[in-house]
C-alpha cells in the first residue's frame, strides 16, 4: 500500500509517517517502479506499537530500544521491566510535582478568595499572590 493508504489506516499523518522512518523506527520502504513507497500489513502494526509506546510517554530513544526488544522475544522481558520501572519512577517524581504544585496553586487560590472577600467590606488592596511572587 501507498503512504496515504497507510496513513488512513494508522490515522497518522504523512509527515508523521516520514518522521517516523527517517528517525529508523520504521523500516525504510521498498519502491514501486513508479517511485512511490510500498508498505505492508507489518508496517501498520509497527505504527500502532509505536504509537501506543508515545502515549505511554517513551521516548523516541526509548522507543527505537523497545522495537529491537520485540524481536529478541522472551529474552527481552527484564530489558522491558527495567525500561517500565525507569518510566514508573519518572512517572511518580512527575506526580509528586504536579501534587506540590497543585497545593501551592490552593494556597494561592484561597488568598485571592479572602482578598476579594476582604474587598466587599473594605478598600482594595494589592493581590496578595502578586505581591508575594514580587516580594520572593
Amino acid at each position: 500500500m501507498q503512504i496515504g493508504e497507510l496513513a488512513k489506516r494508522t490515522t497518522l499523518s504523512i509527515d508523521a509517517i516520514r518522521f517516523y522512518e527517517k528517525r529508523q523506527l520504521l523500516p525504510k520502504a521498498s519502491r514501486s517502479t513508479g517511485g512511490f513507497r510500498l508498505y505492508t500489513t507489518g508496517d501498520i502494526e509497527q505504527l500502532h506499537f509505536i504509537r501506543q509506546m508515545h502515549e505511554l510517554g517513551f521516548s523516541l530513544r526509548e522507543i527505537r530500544e523497545l522495537i529491537e526488544l520485540r524481536t529478541r522475544k522472551a529474552a527481552a522481558c527484564e530489558s522491558v521491566r527495567g525500561l517500565l520501572k525507569d518510566k514508573l519512577m519518572g512517572v511518580r517524581v512527575k506526580l509528586r510535582e504536579l501534587q506540590k504544585l497543585e497545593s501551592e496553586l490552593m494556597v494561592d487560590l484561597r488568598k485571592c478568595n479572602k482578598e476579594l472577600q476582604r474587598r466587599q467590606r473594605h478598600a482594595a488592596s494589592a493581590c496578595p499572590v502578586l505581591e508575594q511572587v514580587m516580594a520572593k
